[in-house]
C-alpha cells in the first residue's frame, strides 16, 4: 500500500520539481532569492491544488485554482513590494506592464511587483495543466509539456545573462524519466493484457523520447557552445528627448541664472573624491554629481548615445581596475528645479532607492522614464573609485574595436584644429603627458565667461580656439573647455569623454543652475577613467598667438576665377576671323540682330524660371512640413536675405547673436549731387610765345550741396524667429504651427524691408539671383544650434 501511495507521489513532485528549475535557471539573472522561492511556491502550491482536486468534477478545478492564484498573486506582489508597500495602482501597473519590464530591466533584476508576477503566473497555471494531464488523465508525457515550455521561456528569457544551465537540465530530462519509470512499473498480481498495455506505453514513451534525442540532439550540440539570443534586443528600450541626450547644451543657459536652485543634496556620509590627475589643484571641499556621460561626437554634437534598461534598486558593480581603492557613500537628493529625465548620483551608482529608474551600463547614465518632478526625493549608494595615480606617467591607452566609440570625431576636422592637435602632441610620446599638454594649454591661453553662447560643432570650437578676442572669441563655458579638450585629446590619440554634471557642498546644501558644470574624462590601461580640469587657474591668461599661430585656412577656388593671359597669349595675333574685313555688311547685320535676339529670349527666359523656382523655394520653406521644418525653412530665408543684401551671416553666431548682427546692418551709400551734374573744366591756353604769361583760368564754380537723402526706416524686429528657432534647435517636439507661422510672416517682412534699402538695381537682381537655389546647403545656410 505504502509503495503504490509513493509510486502515484512520483509524478506530482516530478511535476513540481520542473517547473522549481525553471525558477531556478530564470532566477540567475535576479539580484536575489525572493523570485525563486516565488516560483517555487507556485509550482508546489499549484500542483498540490490539482491533486487535492483529482476526484472532483473536472468544470470545477479551474475556478477553484484561479481564485487560489488570485492570492497567492496577491502575496507575491506584497512580498516583492518590499518597503514601498503594495498600492492598487503598483499591483494594476505590474499586471499592465510586466512583460516589458522584465525584457527591458537591467542585469541583475531586482524582484518588484512588476519583474515577479509574470514568472509566478506562467508556474501557476502550467503546474495546473500538467496536473490535469499527467495525474487525472494519466498522460505522463503529455503532461511534461506544460513545464517544459515554461523551463524553455525561463532559458529565452535568462539568454547569454548567466551561466550555462546544465546542471538544470540534466536535472529537468531525469525528473521527466523518472516520471514516466513510475507509471510503467506493475504490481506482480496485475492481469497480463494490463501488464502489456503498460509495458507497451512505455515503450512507445521511449521510443518518442529517443526520436527526439536523434533528431534535436545534432542541433543541441551545435548550439552548446554558441550565444544564446538575448530577447532584450527586440524590445525599444526608453527614449529621452535632445535635452537628455546632449545636457551640454544646457550649460550656457544654466550660466545666466545661476542662482536658480536645482536639487538639494544631503550625504550619509563624505564620499571620496573622484580620481582625477596629480596635476590638479587642491581639492575643495565639494563633490561632483554626474549627471550624464557624453561619449559620442559627431561634429556637431556631443552625445550620451545610450541604451537604457529599466532597472530596479540594484545597479551593476563597476569594474575596478587593479590596485584602485573603491570607497562607498551614500547621498539623498531632492529635486526642486532640474528638468528633463536625467537623474544626478555620485559616481557611479550601485543602488537607488525612492524613484524607478533606467540605466545605461557603458555610460553609468540614470534616467526617470517618467521624468522629474519638483518634490522627488530618491537615495543612492556610490562606489568611488581611486586608482593609483602614480601609474599615469607610464600608462598606456587602450586601443581595438571597443574603444572605436571614444576615439571617433566627425567628418571634414577643420584643418586649423587637426594643426593644434598636432602642435601640442608634438615632441610627447606618452599618453598622459599629452594629456596634461592639452589641459595646461586650454588653461593658460583662453578665458571663463558664464555669458558665451551655446555650442560645441566644429565652427563653434574653432571660433572658441582662434576667434578674435574682440570678436567673443578664445572664452567660452565649461561647455567650450571639455568639449574642446576632448576633441583635441581624441585627435592626438587619446580616448575621451565628455561628462556634465554639478559641484555639490561635501556638507550638503542647495545646489544651483551656477555650479552646472563640464569636464572631460580620459581612459589610461590600469588606472581607468581619470578627469582632467582645463578650466583657467586665474585671470590673466596668455593670447593664443604667443605659442600657436594656427594657418589661415585656405578657401577653395570659385568656379568664376580664370588665370591670367601669359606674355604668350597676349602677343598671339588676332584669329582671322576678326582680323578679315567684314563683307557683306548687311547680312551681317541681320545675323548678329537675330543671334542678340535669341539671347535677350534666352536671358528673359532665364530669369522667369528663377524667379518662378525661388518663389516655389519660398512656399515650400515656409509652408510644407512639421513645425520644427517649417521654423527651419524660414531661418534659410532670413540668412539668404542676409547675402542677398551683402551682409552674409557669419557661421559661429548663435540665433540671438544673428538677430543682432541683422539688426544693425550700415544703411547704403547715400546718392550725392556729383552724380547728376558734370563740371566744366577750362583747359589752359596754348603759349602765345616765350615768357608770355598766361591768364590763370578762374575757379569753376563749387559743386552744391548734395541733397541729404533720408536715413532709412529701421529694420523690423526678428524675436519671434529667434524664439522660434531655439525651440526648433534644443527641442522639436515643443515647436507648434503658430510659432512657424509667426517666424514665417516675420522673415518675409523683414526681407521685403531690406529688399527696399537698396538701390533700383540691386532691387531688380534681388529676385533673379539664382544664388539662393544652391545656398540651402552652405555652411552660411545652416541653423545655428
Amino acid at each position: 500500500m505504502v509503495t503504490r501511495v509513493l509510486r502515484r507521489a512520483v509524478v506530482p513532485v516530478a511535476l513540481a520539481g520542473m517547473l522549481m528549475l525553471a525558477g531556478a535557471a530564470l532566477g540567475g539573472i535576479y539580484a536575489d532569492s525572493l523570485l525563486f522561492r516565488l516560483v517555487a511556491g507556485a509550482a508546489i502550491g499549484s500542483v498540490a491544488v490539482g491533486v487535492a482536486a483529482r476526484r472532483l468534477p473536472s468544470w470545477t478545478v479551474a475556478p477553484i485554482s484561479a481564485a487560489l492564484l488570485g492570492g497567492y498573486a496577491a502575496l507575491a506582489l506584497y512580498l516583492a513590494a518590499g518597503d514601498g508597500g503594495l498600492t492598487f495602482t503598483v499591483a494594476r501597473d505590474a499586471l499592465a506592464n510586466g512583460i516589458p519590464r522584465l525584457l527591458t530591466a537591467m542585469i541583475p533584476i531586482e524582484a518588484t511587483p512588476d519583474t515577479v508576477i509574470i514568472a509566478v503566473g506562467a508556474v501557476w497555471v502550467a503546474g495546473l495543466a500538467a496536473t490535469e494531464i499527467a495525474v487525472r488523465g494519466g498522460r505522463v508525457l503529455l503532461g511534461c509539456l506544460p513545464p517544459a515550455l515554461v523551463y524553455a521561456g525561463a532559458l529565452y528569457v535568462v539568454g547569454p545573462n548567466a551561466s550555462a544551465a546544465t546542471a538544470y537540465t540534466l536535472t529537468f530530462a531525469g525528473l521527466v524519466v523518472a516520471a514516466l519509470a513510475s507509471t510503467s512499473v506493475t504490481g506482480a498480481k496485475t492481469h497480463a493484457a494490463v501488464r502489456a498495455r503498460a509495458l507497451g506505453g512505455a515503450a512507445a514513451g521511449l521510443a518518442v523520447v529517443l526520436g527526439l534525442i536523434a533528431a534535436t540532439g545534432p542541433w543541441v550540440a551545435g548550439r552548446v557552445t554558441a550565444t544564446p539570443v538575448d530577447p532584450r534586443r527586440y524590445v525599444q528600450p526608453p527614449r529621452v528627448d535632445s535635452l537628455d541626450e546632449s545636457p551640454l547644451n544646457r550649460i550656457s543657459g544654466w550660466a545666466l541664472d545661476p542662482t536658480q536652485q536645482l536639487l538639494e543634496f544631503r550625504p550619509g556620509f563624505v564620499p571620496a573624491a573622484a580620481p582625477s590627475a596629480p596635476s590638479k589643484k587642491p581639492a575643495q571641499p565639494e563633490v561632483r554629481l554626474r549627471l550624464a556621460v557624453l561619449s559620442d561626437y559627431d561634429g556637431v554634437t556631443w552625445r550620451v548615445g545610450g541604451i537604457y534598461r529599466n532597472a530596479g534598486r540594484v545597479l551593476p558593480v563597476p569594474t575596478t581596475p587593479a590596485g584602485a581603492q573603491v570607497s562607498e557613500s551614500q547621498q539623498q537628493i531632492t529635486i526642486t528645479g532640474l528638468t528633463g529625465r536625467l537623474l544626478p548620483a555620485v559616481p557611479t551608482p550601485t543602488r537607488i532607492t525612492g524613484a524607478r529608474v533606467a540605466y545605461d551600463a557603458a555610460t553609468g547614465t540614470l534616467i526617470r522614464p517618467e521624468g522629474l518632478s519638483d518634490g522627488l526625493r530618491y537615495t543612492a549608494i556610490s562606489q568611488t573609485q581611486t586608482p593609483d595615480l602614480n601609474l599615469l606617467p607610464i600608462a598606456e591607452v587602450p586601443s581595438g574595436d571597443a574603444w572605436v566609440r571614444y576615439l571617433k570625431v566627425g567628418q571634414n576636422t577643420p584643418k586649423q584644429i587637426e594643426g593644434l592637435a598636432e602642435h601640442l602632441a608634438e615632441g610627447y610620446s606618452a599618453a598622459y603627458d599629452r594629456a596634461v599638454v592639452i589641459e595646461q594649454f586650454l588653461a593658460e591661453h583662453y578665458r571663463h565667461v558664464a555669458d558665451a553662447p551655446s555650442g560645441h560643432a566644429y565652427p563653434n570650437l574653432a571660433h572658441f580656439l582662434f576667434g578674435r578676442r574682440d570678436l567673443g572669441g578664445q572664452k567660452g563655458t565649461s561647455e567650450q573647455f571639455a568639449a574642446a579638450y576632448a576633441l583635441l585629446a581624441r585627435l592626438t590619440g587619446l580616448p575621451s569623454r565628455v561628462v556634465v554634471g554639478f559641484t555639490a557642498p561635501a556638507a550638503g546644501g542647495a545646489v544651483t543652475a551656477g555650479d552646472a558644470l563640464a569636464w572631460p574624462e580620459v581612459y589610461f590601461d590600469g588606472v581607468g577613467w581619470v578627469a582632467f580640469d582645463p578650466m583657467p587657474k586665474s585671470d590673466t591668461v596668455r593670447p593664443v598667438e604667443e605659442d600657436y599661430t594656427p594657418p589661415k585656412p585656405t578657401p577653395p577656388p570659385s568656379p568664376s576665377d580664370t588665370p591670367a593671359p601669359t606674355a604668350e597669349e597676349s602677343s598671339a595675333p588676332p584669329s582671322a576671323a576678326v582680323a578679315a574685313p567684314a563683307t557683306g555688311g548687311a547680312s551681317t547685320v541681320l545675323v548678329a540682330s537675330g543671334a542678340s535676339g535669341g539671347v535677350v529670349f534666352v536671358l528673359v527666359g532665364v530669369a522667369f524660371a528663377v524667379v518662378a523656382l525661388r518663389s516655389a523655394q519660398r512656399r515650400r520653406r515656409l509652408t510644407f512640413g512639421d513645425p520644427a521644418q517649417r521654423i527651419t525653412g524660414a531661418w534659410l530665408e532670413f540668412t539668404d536675405a542676409l547675402r542677398l543684401a551683402g551682409h552674409p551671416v557669419p557661421s559661429h553666431l548663435s540665433a540671438t547673436e544673428a538677430a543682432g548682427h541683422a539688426s544693425v546692418l550700415p544703411p547704403p551709400p547715400k546718392r550725392t549731387g556729383l552724380l547728376r551734374r558734370a563740371v566744366p573744366v577750362t583747359p589752359p591756353a596754348p603759349p602765345t610765345g616765350p615768357l608770355t604769361p598766361v591768364a590763370a583760368a578762374p575757379d569753376p564754380a563749387p559743386d552744391p550741396a548734395p541733397d541729404p537723402a533720408p536715413d532709412p526706416a529701421p529694420l523690423p524686429p526678428l524675436d519671434a524667429l529667434v524664439d522660434a528657432i531655439n525651440t526648433a534647435g534644443f527641442a522639436p517636439e515643443a515647436a507648434d504651427a503658430g510659432q512657424a507661422d509667426r517666424a514665417g510672416e516675420q522673415v518675409v517682412t523683414y526681407s521685403s524691408a531690406l529688399r527696399a534699402r537698396g538701390n533700383w538695381w540691386q532691387r531688380m537682381l534681388w529676385n533673379v539671383r539664382p544664388g539662393p537655389l544652391r545656398w540651402n546647403r552652405a555652411p552660411g545656410g545652416k541653423s545655428p544650434r
